[in-house]
């Protein structure tokens, strides 16, 4: 299912923003570190630039991610039973069942991050002191995924001193030769952002300094997201098994209870900590429920070997059960509506159809294109930018002339295509009016609109200029209105959209 859903359903506008990146040479990107721009330029270099190949690398990433949480649950557990749970949760799980299959920065962080925590429960396990190696080098390439790993920091550290062997590990080589490893593979984003003034780092601080009212609604949001994307019984079945986790380490002070413990629980009580006044993305806290599962089917193995009562053994097992099968029901049906359904339940604001339709702009940009004689197609915002290079494969030249500072070190878009021509001014309505034309000697005639449809319903509508008199400067200098790039803050409690304008200089 994931297969076919990776083929058929439209690439969203991030995805195609990330693969825009996979065109380019640089050794990272103000939004993200590059990891995700490596995935997908091994899907494409197989299977060309397509929907199939954009994505093929989020597969083969649950695929590894299931593989490593059977071989931690088995090394913990000897427990069959206990691995095929492992191995079936994230199945009954409707982001990894399915929306895995759309790539983003958590697809690459995901497996490296599962892999610290095996590389650790193999060190726990065998007790060699080389593991530490394995686990820094995972580590690193987590954080050449998404600076979101950094939260993964506090588990490592109480699973090295909380448990009794806490002298051992703080006056060994082992632990900091990790740490460095995990600095050298990071350091494409750090040599980045030093010749960048810290601008990713910048980006982000934005994102998680945010503050805003405190709002019901986004917690809310929050907490029912992570019903929907891990199963309306599968999500309390996780928690239930986190906590007595929890319970492990601290009573016992195990080192693996420890690990996975904190390995979720500490980003949780962030996200959720956030939640009371930010909107929390929908794959933010991702990275972190695999292990989450793998401590949960952990737990059902445990629960016989310390003699808890019968029926509280039979009730977890039977949660658990109903919780695998109600989830993969749930997967199974949205994987239909996606891709079978001719309705739309949820008008403009179906998470499928928000980021569909774009074909319809992008055909009637390219008649426009002939008919006025322009070469090079201009926009004012990334999403409209990364799908519109999308459908047009660099066949014509597509600029977004401002925020230039998210394409720090991108190729010539074919200068000679758009010095001195025309082009055609593709926005979103009513962001065609932005003000960052008042810095420029543009000259904008309308043209016409075209609407983006999914299934009936008016997504959205968008204009088309022509655009005269002005050629793009792609290397504007740090204090232009050109460079600077946007971060959008939602302040739900209101339902109002604020920008902050920002850029390494200021």
């Amino acid at each position: 299912m994931r297969a076919i859903y990776a083929g058929l359903i439209e690439l969203r506008t991030d995805e195609a923003y990330y693969w825009t990146w996979s065109k380019e040479s640089v050794l990272s990107f103000l939004d993200h570190p590059p990891m995700i721009a490596w995935f997908i330029r091994l899907g494409t270099a197989i299977f060309g630039d397509t929907n199939f190949g954009v994505r093929f690398a989020g597969l083969l990433a649950m695929l590894v991610t299931q593989l490593l949480l059977a071989d931690l649950v088995r090394r913990v557990t000897q427990d069959f039973r206990a691995v095929i749970l492992a191995v079936v949760m994230p199945e009954a799980a409707v982001y990894y069942g399915l929306l895995m299959a759309k790539v983003a920065p958590d697809v690459a962080l995901i497996p490296f991050a599962v892999a610290m925590v095996w590389a650790l429960v193999r060190l726990s396990e065998s007790n060699d002191e080389r593991w530490w190696l394995a686990a820094g080098g995972f580590a690193g390439l987590a954080l050449l995924s998404k600076l979101t790993a950094v939260m993964l920091v506090p588990a490592v550290l109480a699973f090295m001193v909380i448990p009794d062997w806490r002298r051992r590990w703080l006056t060994s080589l082992y632990p900091w030769l990790a740490g460095g490893i995990a600095v050298a593979l990071f350091s494409p984003v750090l040599i980045w952002n030093v010749q960048h003034d810290w601008a990713s780092f910048r980006f982000q601080f934005v994102r998680a300094a945010a503050t805003h009212e405190l709002s019901l609604r986004t917690v809310g949001d929050f907490v029912g997201l992570q019903f929907f994307l891990l199963g309306p019984i599968l999500f309390p079945v996780v928690l239930s098994g986190l906590a007595l986790t929890a319970w492990r380490a601290v009573r016992r002070r195990d080192a693996i209870a420890v690990l996975l413990g904190t390995s979720v629980i500490i980003p949780f009580g962030y996200f959720f900590w956030k939640s009371l006044s930010l909107r929390i993305g929908d794959t933010w806290p991702m990275f972190m429920w695999p292990i989450g599962f793998a401590a949960a089917a952990i737990n059902i193995a445990m629960l016989s070997r310390e003699n808890w009562p019968a029926w509280m053994i039979r009730s977890t097992i039977a949660w658990a059960n109903a919780a695998v099968a109600s989830g993969i029901a749930l997967v199974i049906a949205v994987f239909l509506y996606s891709v079978a359904s001719p309705w739309n339940f949820f008008g403009k604001a179906d998470p499928i159809g928000g980021e569909a339709g774009y074909e319809q702009v992008a055909s009637r940009a390219r008649a426009e294109l002939e008919q006025i004689g322009a070469t090079w197609i201009a926009t004012t915002d990334y999403r409209t930018y990364a799908m519109l290079r999308w459908y047009f494969k660099d066949h014509v030249p597509v600029v977004q002339i401002n925020e230039r500072g998210r394409f720090a070190g991108f190729r010539d878009p074919g200068m000679n295509r758009i010095r001195g021509h025309a082009a055609l001014y593709v926005a979103r309505e009513p962001d065609q009016t932005n003000p960052v034309w008042a810095a420029t000697t543009a000259v904008l005639t309308p043209l016409e609109r075209v609407q983006r449809k999914w299934r009936g319903v008016v997504m959205d509508s968008y204009a088309l200029e022509k655009l005269n008199g002005w050629t793009p400067d792609l290397d504007p200098p740090v204090d232009s209105p050109l460079y600077r790039w946007r971060v959008l803050a939602e302040d739900i409690s209101n339902g109002n959209r604020r920008f902050a304008f920002a850029s390494p200089a200021k």
